[in-house]
C-alpha cells in the first residue's frame, strides 16, 4: 500500500548529492526555514545563475512539438529567462562578470543552435511537472527529480535519456545521477530506457554516451542514502563531517549569521539570498588615520 505522499521524506539527485558532501549542508539547503519568513532558503551565485538560464530554455524547447522549437530564436528565449537572473537576482557584483556569464551561455545555446541535433529529433515529455515514485512504500520515502532530455528513438519504440552540462568538469564516475535517472525514467513512463549521453554545452559539439547502470544496483545504492536521509531528520543530527564547517555548508551558514544579502524570493517561494562582495564587507570596516 502507498504511504503518505504528505508526509514522505523526498530525495533527488541534488538532496543525495548535498547529504553524501555534507549533512550539514543537506539540512540548510532542504529542510531549515526562515523563522521569520516560513520559508526554505537559496544561496544564488554566478554558475547556478547561467545553469539555470541555460536549461530553462532548453526545457520550454522539450515542451514544445519539434516541429515549433525554432518557430521563437533560441537566443531571444535567452534573452527572456536571463531578466530573472540579472544583477544580484543572479548572484553577480559587476555588470562585468554577469556579461562574461551571459556570455558563457550564449555561446553554449548557439553550439546548441550549429548543432542541434537531438533538439530536432522526437523527444518523450514525461506530463508530471516534477515526476516521481515511491522508492519505498514501507518507509515512505519518495524519489524524484527531473530529466533534461527524453530523445524518442521510433526504430526501438524506446527512449534515451539525455542531461545537458553548464560546468566545466564532467560528472563524477561514482555519481548516482544517471542511477537516479534511470530509476525515474523507468517508473514516471512506459517505454523502455535503451540508453543514455550527456551533452558537455561548454566543450562539446555533440553527446557523450553513457553506459546505463544496473537497475537492480542503483535501487539499492539509491535506497541506502534515502533509509540515511529519512534518519538523520528522525534524529534532528545533521553534523558536518569538518570540526569547522566544510565549503559545503559553510556558505550557508553565512544566512543563518546574517552575513548574505537577502534579494528577494523565487517561483518555488525559497528567499534567495547572494554573498556579499567584498566591497560591501570593506565598507562595514573603520580606519584609524
Amino acid at each position: 500500500m502507498p504511504g503518505d505522499k504528505y508526509t514522505a521524506v523526498w530525495v533527488s539527485h541534488t538532496s543525495i548529492s548535498d547529504f553524501l558532501r555534507c549533512p550539514r549542508a543537506y539540512y540548510l539547503k532542504h529542510v531549515y526555514k526562515d523563522p521569520k519568513t516560513k520559508h526554505k532558503v537559496k544561496l544564488m551565485s554566478p554558475a547556478l545563475a547561467l545553469g539555470s538560464a541555460v536549461h530553462e530554455v532548453l526545457e520550454s524547447l522539450s515542451q514544445l512539438p519539434r516541429t515549433e522549437r525554432f518557430s521563437k530564436p533560441i537566443l531571444d528565449r535567452y534573452e527572456d529567462v536571463w531578466e530573472k537572473v540579472a544583477g544580484k537576482k543572479g548572484g553577480f557584483g559587476d555588470k562585468e562578470t554577469e556579461y562574461k556569464f551571459k556570455l558563457r551561455g550564449r555561446e553554449m545555446l548557439k553550439r546548441v543552435i550549429d548543432h542541434p541535433g537531438i533538439i530536432s529529433l522526437p523527444a518523450v515529455k514525461i506530463q508530471k511537472d516534477l515526476p516521481y515514485f515511491w522508492l519505498s512504500p514501507e518507509e515512505n520515502i519518495i524519489l524524484c527529480g527531473k530529466i533534461d532530455w527524453l530523445e524518442y528513438l521510433p526504430e526501438s519504440d524506446s527512449v534515451r535519456i539525455i542531461d545537458f552540462k553548464t560546468g566545466k568538469n564532467e560528472e563524477d564516475a561514482d555519481s548516482l545521477q544517471l542511477p537516479i535517472y534511470h530509476l525515474l525514467v523507468l517508473h514516471c513512463q512506459k517505454r523502455k530506457v535503451s540508453g543514455a549521453a550527456y551533452w558537455y554545452l561548454d566543450s562539446e559539439d555533440s553527446l557523450t554516451p553513457k553506459e546505463l547502470p544496473d537497475l537492480d544496483g542503483s535501487f539499492q545504492k539509491v535506497l541506502a542514502v534515502a533509509q540515511k536521509i529519512k534518519l538523520a531528520r528522525q534524529l534532528q543530527r545533521f553534523k558536518c563531517p569538518e570540526s569547522n564547517g566544510c565549503w559545503n555548508c559553510l556558505p550557508y551558514e553565512s544566512i543563518l549569521k546574517g552575513e548574505s544579502e537577502l534579494v528577494g524570493a523565487d517561483e518555488y517561494n525559497y528567499d534567495v539570498y547572494i554573498a556579499k562582495t567584498k566591497s560591501e564587507e570593506d565598507e562595514r570596516e573603520s580606519v584609524i588615520l
